[in-house]
């Protein structure tokens, strides 16, 4: 994916830095909005005894991703993809209004209605973000821009979810609203119009299919995307791959929960550690990806870096034979790697997905990849319904996703040894 750097390369990635600090704040204060909005609702949900919303809240955020794609991908290639971001964060305005009126009169069917619509604006937004990356750089800097990126929403996904639980933990009123409401009120408005602000600084290109037609099929049109892709073997690879470490990500992260809170008795605090150690790893990892995913045989990072995190899975499983603050010392250790691992593994796979496909049909496959890790995403809760019900212990099943992570390792190690992929 990378090639020998030129000086009209160098004068690219400095003329265009303020567009892509740009995008770069617009996009971190969306996630950042959307994890404080969702964690502020879920605190609520639990203290009113309302904990049933918890899943609601994961359905609702994670289907526009599946059941949109398809317009979601059209957009970005029939219209400026500028013009598209602006658009979103111009949604994510109106919603959080609403989401702040349900917050003061703590009316569920309102803060359910804005999330459904921040899930709506994030499957739009993504793939013209992501999109424009590789308008603004050239290939070989992308990868970069997408570690730094995804730096960038690590930070904003802990500083979302502390945030909120810092601010919900506010006492006193003011008039007649309390302190924690009117505050996590003013917090979601100011984020979201200074994104939709920022944004207006993000780059205007051309769009690339002005005269793409609208995809009435809808998820049938992204699924025929998705088996398209298999006439490019090593896109289908990443396809693929990617999906699936959403798919264990994600099975992953809600394991770690029973984990710290059930087995191991650790306590809210101690258990959002743990998930921080691994968010932070990733964010280690995505920096050092630009380092070790060089060259044409970029994808060679890819089964060591599988094989890394089904290591370090399977070692989470041998915590139970440890004690007192030793437990807690080799559980951040292991899930820190586990997250350098994954942010080496997903990065070249993001950017090999948003710079392999035509210009004209970059939105279209992004989006396509989009439903298909978030099909994973809903896989995954299905999952762990099934470990639930077979009543297995957290540690056993990270040894199930090491299983599956050690498979998959073994499989990219051979479809992608000795190839060489154009």
């Amino acid at each position: 994916m990378h090639s020998p750097e030129t000086k009209s390369d160098e004068y690219q990635i400095k003329k265009t830095r303020g567009k892509f600090i740009a995008m770069s704040v617009a996009y971190f204060l969306g996630v950042f909005n959307s994890n404080f909005l969702s964690q502020t609702v879920l605190i609520m949900a639990i203290t009113s005894g309302k904990s049933y919303i918890q899943s609601c809240v994961t359905i609702i955020m994670t289907l526009p991703f599946i059941i949109l794609a398809a317009p979601a991908g059209w957009s970005a290639d029939r219209f400026s993809k500028r013009s598209v971001i602006i658009a979103a964060k111009a949604a994510e305005l109106f919603a959080v209004i609403i989401g702040v009126a349900g917050i003061y009169l703590l009316h569920w069917p309102a803060m359910m209605t804005v999330l459904a619509i921040l899930g709506i604006q994030a499957a739009f937004f993504n793939p013209a973000i992501n999109g424009s990356i590789p308008e603004l750089y050239p290939d070989k800097y992308v990868m970069k821009a997408n570690g730094i990126l995804k730096m960038l929403s690590t930070a904003a996904i802990l500083a979302g979810i502390a945030a909120a639980g810092f601010v919900q933990a506010i006492t006193g009123t003011i008039g007649p609203l309390l302190k924690n409401i009117a505050t996590a009120g003013t917090v979601i408005l100011a984020a979201a119009a200074i994104g939709l602000a920022v944004s207006t600084g993000v780059p205007k290109y051309p769009a690339a299919a002005p005269d793409r037609r609208f995809p009435k099929s809808g998820p049938l049109r992204t699924v025929k995307d998705l088996w398209d892709i298999r006439s490019d073997r090593l896109l289908s690879i990443s396809v693929t791959a990617n999906a699936f470490f959403w798919f264990v990500g994600t099975l992953e992260v809600l394991v770690i929960n029973q984990l710290g809170l059930s087995q191991f008795a650790l306590g809210p605090s101690k258990t959002s550690i743990l998930i921080v150690a691994e968010l932070v790893g990733i964010a280690i990892g995505s920096m050092f990806a630009a380092r070790l995913a060089t060259g044409r045989k970029w994808y060679r990072v890819l089964s060591p870096a599988a094989f890394l995190m089904a290591s370090s899975m399977a070692a989470v499983a041998a915590a139970g034979l440890l004690t007192g603050s030793l437990k807690m010392v080799f559980l951040v250790s292991v899930l820190a790697v586990m997250g350098i691992s994954g942010g080496v593994f997903l990065i070249p796979l993001e950017s090999f997905i948003q710079i392999r496909p035509a210009p004209d049909r970059k939105g279209a496959m992004i989006a396509a990849a989009n439903f298909a890790a978030f099909s994973g995403v809903l896989l995954a809760g299905m999952v762990l319904g099934v470990l639930n019900w077979l009543r297995s212990a957290p540690t056993c099943d990270f040894l199930v996703m090491g299983t599956m992570s050690a498979v998959t390792a073994v499989w990219l190690r051979s479809v992608l040894s000795g190839k060489d992929y154009d």
